[in-house]
């Protein structure tokens, strides 16, 4: 009896210890995928996952996702702290979404919705024509997007956009997008529409062209654009509308129907060291006397009309 009660336990202690070696297994804090990969595997280095959706499911919280070699690795849903990195050197992240999103951020099902923050980069994001949002933001804390490029979301005509943030009445979430390249999307490159006030909105260094609109910034975001070239978007380079409220500086807007255009009601715009040239109806377009404010260092020239419906001064001893 005595030796059938101590198999008993070492068998109990044998499987605890196997269940919590396969949940460690299950949730490590670097996982990998590879275009030679499976998904039954682990995503460990030597026995990587195929897909960004089957290495997520075995990725701790705050862990990350890594590129062994190049492939592609398919749309993923986001639910939880995580980066996924495409890599350079050996690997290189694409994901095409035809027919579908390439990215969703939402925790919005999980107990503590509104808290994740999720960085992407050194990824190649492609909608190939059909795709609706290359990445649709919509419950998180803070998406940050890298290094990346976003292109060919025409799936649900004007709406398809590059980066779509759409928080809804969450407050204090942040969007951040460096040195990526966002191109050819039947809608805006980036769009911002929330219903609640403090979100940020931060473009740095990119590259956003062949749009409807280069960035939409609508309602109530604040959005924060240098160092970036906007150009031969069909409508506007950059667009401020609702109670949005911008500072834009050392940026290029140029070959847009409008550079920048602002119709927002109550946010405040701020534009300084901008370039803002051939675009083909107007430079700078306003339909409020309060905005924008100008540092009065901007190149505001050869566009269809330089300045129009802009009553507040804009210029000052032949600066802009």
């Amino acid at each position: 009896m005595n030796k059938f009660r101590f198999t008993i336990q070492m068998l109990a202690v044998a499987t605890f210890l196997f269940a919590a070696a396969s949940m460690s297994q299950a949730q490590a804090t670097r996982t990998w995928v590879s275009g030679v990969g499976d998904d039954v595997n682990p995503c460990s280095r030597t026995a990587p996952c195929k897909t960004f959706a089957g290495a997520i499911s075995k990725t701790a919280d705050k862990g990350e996702i890594d590129c062994l070699d190049p492939g592609g690795f398919g749309t993923v849903t986001i639910t939880k702290n995580i980066t996924i990195d495409g890599t350079h050197g050996g690997g290189f992240g694409s994901i095409l979404a035809a027919g579908t999103n390439g990215v969703n951020v939402n925790d919005s099902a999980t107990a503590t919705p509104g808290t994740i923050v999720v960085a992407l980069r050194n990824l190649s994001i492609q909608g190939a024509g059909t795709g609706f949002d290359g990445i649709r933001f919509t419950s998180g804390q803070a998406l940050h997007v890298e290094d990346s490029v976003i292109a060919g979301f025409r799936g649900n005509g004007t709406n398809s956009d590059g980066i779509d943030m759409n928080v809804g009445a969450q407050t204090g979430k942040q969007l951040t997008v460096s040195n990526t390249i966002i191109r050819d999307n039947s809608g805006s490159g980036i769009h911002g529409l929330t219903t609640a006030f403090g979100n940020n909105i931060v473009v740095t260094n990119c590259i956003i062209q062949r749009n409807q609109n280069g960035i939409f910034a609508e309602n109530n975001n604040n959005l924060n654009v240098s160092g970036s070239e906007i150009s031969m978007n069909i409508g506007a380079g950059i667009f401020i509308g609702g109670t949005a409220s911008a500072n834009l500086t050392d940026n290029v807007l140029q070959f847009n129907s409008t550079g920048l255009d602002v119709t927002s009601t109550v946010g405040t715009s701020r534009i300084g060291g901008n370039t803002i040239i051939q675009n083909t109806t107007n430079g700078v377009h306003c339909t409020t006397a309060t905005n924008p404010n100008s540092y009065l260092d901007n190149k505001i020239k050869g566009n269809g009309t330089d300045l129009n419906g802009c009553n507040n001064p804009m210029t000052q001893a032949g600066k802009n």
